[in-house]
């Protein structure tokens, strides 16, 4: 359906645009949600409203320096589409990655730019979702059967950081590493990066070579898994000249083997995998070290994420001396840095705050029903992916422990395969409720603290929906059950309410 030539200022009497199905984001998730509706319901009308002015999603907004994946590209691509680099990659790579999927598919003009959707109201008597979106020429309107929400889980505009005592008495600048400015000039400069995760792991090498002096702050250490930025079966495959899709796929069940071993061990044995994780760091900063206070985590592994470190670089940077490491806290911030709860004083041209970001529930859309407001934080989750009293919607939130695209995908095909249920039917609306035999049934958070506990989830979880015990009720986070589940699931179960 083409756009209308010119569009009114008023959502009122803006023209109304109807597809089957609306995708919201054209992030990793988005654009392959977009090639399963193309390839397994070629019939059904779509388009993917997208708020910036490209696809990608993190890869387009994130351009601190070195910015790159943090999990192999042979399970964070798509499983229909081979991966051929190296399997820890940087951005301008993956988004390369993903505009080869969108031209060969044709999927470029299914996609509508700097599309922000400001609000979505469902009706029952219709069986609609209507949305109103700020578009380039003013408000639209868009009707669709159904909203496949693939916007991420997180506020893209800013990052969170803490607020500090002292700062606005700081005379240098802040920055945070989702918000790069593009013209900072960090030559020469003395830099702190505050953080101790994926995104200050990667900063800090990458920013070390030109500056001054770079010191890496963190309350407490995280893991990281060291290693070569190479796959040898994946080099070996293509000496012995086998076609690409099939080492796409023998790699990508031997990466998704030894990562599910890596979990079940980091249950199981944990003292032995820490042991296991701290020598790979000790390979490059030798015994005298002290790994124990800046490499040593007070958790077990697993119950935060768990970053690669490509070839080392963080280490090599911290052995050669270009990047400090420093375990403490902050007491407040001084004219010309931070005064740390220890007492030592730490000198700063630039600060990073590489502090995490603020969760985004449904793309911070105002969503209601009949009229009604959505919260959120009412519903119950049906595999992390559906919600009580929300008809016709659902929801990609991937993995923290494998491959987010892994879950994009095994959700991809499940909905195409709830569609065509639905048509089969002659269904118009489907929703999840809990069954008589749920009545009694716990209900608590969205992810268990005790199993898996990052500081975004923590301080965001009153926003998110409610778990019961029942692994239908919850997102388990196991990739490796529920990709034997996902394909299973009775659509005609009770949870299911088609009308």
């Amino acid at each position: 359906m083409s756009e209308a030539a010119t569009l009114p200022k008023t959502a009122r009497d803006a023209a109304i645009q109807h597809f089957d199905v609306i995708v919201v984001g054209a992030g990793i998730s988005g654009v392959g949600a977009a090639y399963h509706l193309a390839t397994q319901r070629p019939q059904t009308s779509f388009t993917v409203l997208e708020a910036l002015e490209g696809f990608g999603g993190t890869w387009l907004t994130h351009t601190y320096p070195g910015v790159r994946s943090d999990s192999d590209l042979y399970t964070f691509g798509y499983r229909f589409k081979p991966w051929v680099g190296p399997p820890i990659a940087t951005a301008a790579e993956i988004l390369a990655y993903m505009g080869e999927v969108i031209a060969e598919n044709d999927l470029a003009e299914r996609i509508r730019y700097r599309r922000r959707i400001s609000a979505a109201n469902w009706s029952s008597q219709d069986k609609l979702w209507t949305l109103e979106v700020t578009g380039p020429d003013g408000v639209e309107r868009y009707t669709t059967n159904f909203l496949w929400m693939c916007q991420g889980y997180y506020r893209h505009a800013v990052g969170y950081t803490p607020e500090w005592p002292g700062m606005e008495t700081y005379k240098g600048k802040v920055v945070h590493p989702q918000t790069w400015p593009a013209d900072l000039d960090y030559k020469g400069k003395r830099v702190v990066v505050i953080g101790s995760g994926a995104t200050a792991a990667t900063l800090a090498p990458a920013i070390a070579g030109d500056s001054a002096q770079v010191t890496l702050l963190q309350r407490s250490p995280t893991y990281f898994v060291p290693g070569r930025n190479e796959n040898e079966l994946a080099d070996t495959l293509r000496q012995l000249q086998i076609d690409e899709t099939w080492i796409h796929e023998i790699v990508r069940r031997k990466a998704l083997f030894d990562q599910h071993e890596f979990t079940r061990r980091s249950v199981e044995e944990p003292e032995v995998v820490t042991a296991e994780l701290l020598e790979g760091v000790k390979a490059f900063l030798g015994p005298d070290y002290d790994i124990a206070k800046h490499f040593t985590p007070r958790y077990r592994p697993w119950r935060q994420r768990i970053a690669f470190v490509p070839d080392g670089d963080l280490f090599q940077g911290v052995a050669s001396g270009k990047v400090h490491v420093v375990t403490d806290e902050i007491e407040r911030f001084t004219e010309t840095g931070l005064l740390l709860k220890s007492g030592e004083i730490l000198e700063a041209d630039i600060i990073v705050t590489a502090t995490g970001f603020d969760l985004s529930v449904l793309g911070d859309i105002a969503f209601a029903v009949d009229g009604q407001p959505l919260d959120f934080s009412k519903t119950v989750t049906y595999r992390g992916m559906m919600f009580t009293g929300l008809p016709n919607l659902i929801w990609v939130f991937g993995y923290f422990r494998a491959s987010w695209t892994l879950r994009a995908d095994m959700i991809g095909d499940f909905v195409c395969r709830l569609l065509k249920h639905m048509d089969d039917k002659g269904a118009r609306q489907v929703e999840v409720a809990l069954r008589p035999e749920d009545t009694d049934m716990p209900i608590g958070d969205w992810i268990d603290a005790e199993d898996f506990n990052p500081n975004y989830l923590l301080r965001n979880m009153h926003l998110l929906p409610r778990a019961g015990t029942k692994p239908e009720w919850r997102h388990t986070q196991d990739y490796w059950t529920e990709k034997e589940v996902f394909p299973a699931i009775d659509l005609d179960d009770p949870a299911f309410r088609y009308s």
